[in-house]
């Protein structure tokens, strides 16, 4: 019914520029009431860092950037959601225009530059919405002035830990002045140190820590991903999610604004952070559990990130071009890959083309 919905006024809602789209359709998820979650299918259930997800279908942050309608959101069908990119202090982001639909492409082309109501109001809604369920992280970013970005993040993980049900350290956003500087392995051991510090020190006796993500770009060298592997794997976090957007341009790319600057997200960016996650699952060994995003936008897509090694898929970008019934559609496709299996369901699958993914083969 949802897709059938979103067929009819998509064409509508494509007359709008894509900015002013988006914060309707956020308006709309919050003030909706919110829709029936379906059962949960014993198929899709899946556990990773410490939580036990209803299924593998997340809400990748950006689409609700200041955790407005996660509710709603979770309402759609998704397993968890990921709000943010939240940043210490409010910050305007780049100025508009900044974000490009490319159609021909089904990609969009961002460079909302972190936009943020800051920490605190979103450590409110988040508190507002305690004990209401569903799974929630939170992406974290460094203001684009800041003089020590590192303790950015430790003031973040401090503030927001109690609320959340993993943090995500974003050093990947390509929209924030020298933000991907901070991959650097030197960098970001240093940063990652401070903020396990920190959610150390905002976690209760007895409690159990709150997971710790890093989310990385696509556009690493083989020699650079060796680096950020090593750190995450020295510091123990709990996951990595790959990938962010990207800022090559595919020469395949046909849309009006291809050349806009900013983050590629959709379609074209799934091969390369495909790829990209692979590469990741060999060099993890098993020591902590992937998330996949970038280019899902069927069941087919989300189970080749499986294959590439994540337990664990997101979107966003496709539901500006297929709708919201996307993501049961997700669902379905991937419980009936799991009941396929003859034991282990999804967990098996998990990884078993990574080897050919990670030279490129079969994307």
């Amino acid at each position: 019914m949802i897709g059938g919905l979103f067929n009819l006024v998509r064409p509508l809602v494509h007359r709008i520029d894509a900015e002013t789209a988006h914060r309707l359709t956020i308006a709309a998820l919050a003030a909706a009431p919110p829709l029936k979650t379906a059962p949960v299918d014993p198929a899709l259930t899946v556990s990773a860092f410490g939580l036990v997800f209803p299924n593998p279908v997340g809400l990748a942050a950006g689409f609700d950037k200041h955790a407005q309608a996660i509710d709603g959101a979770l309402g759609l069908g998704f397993g968890f959601v990921e709000i943010g990119g939240v940043t210490p202090l409010p910050q305007p982001g780049n100025a508009r225009p900044r974000v490009f639909r490319l159609p021909e492409d089904e990609a969009v082309i961002n460079r909302y530059g972190l936009n943020s109501d800051g920490m605190e109001a979103v450590a409110g809604r988040l508190a507002a919405r305690r004990g209401r369920g569903g799974l929630v992280g939170v992406n974290l970013g460094a203001n684009k002035d800041s003089a020590d970005r590192a303790a950015d993040y430790a003031v973040l993980t401090r503030r927001l830990a109690p609320h959340a049900d993993f943090l995500t350290i974003n050093v990947s956003s390509p929209n924030t002045p020298g933000l991907r500087d901070l991959q650097g392995e030197a960098a970001l051991d240093a940063l990652i140190g401070r903020a396990l510090e920190a959610r150390d020190a905002a976690t209760a006796p007895g409690a159990r820590p709150t997971p710790i993500l890093l989310k990385i770009a696509p556009d690493l060298s083989l020699p650079e991903l060796d680096g950020v592997v090593a750190v995450a794997r020295r510091r123990a976090i709990d996951g990595m999610i790959v990938s962010n957007t990207t800022i090559a341009r595919p020469g395949t790319l046909r849309g009006r604004d291809r050349n806009e600057t900013g983050g590629l997200s959709g379609r074209p960016l799934f091969a390369v952070s495909t790829q990209r996650l692979a590469q990741v699952f060999l060099r993890v060994e098993g020591q902590f559990p992937l998330i996949g995003v970038g280019g899902v936008e069927s069941a087919a897509t989300a189970l080749a990130k499986i294959r590439a090694g994540a337990s664990l898929v997101q979107l966003y970008t496709a539901m500006v071009f297929k709708g919201p019934g996307l993501v049961a559609e997700i669902s379905r496709g991937l419980a009936a890959a799991s009941r396929a299996q003859p034991a282990g369901g999804l967990a098996a699958l998990t990884g078993c083309d990574a080897r050919a993914m990670a030279r490129g083969e079969g994307l």
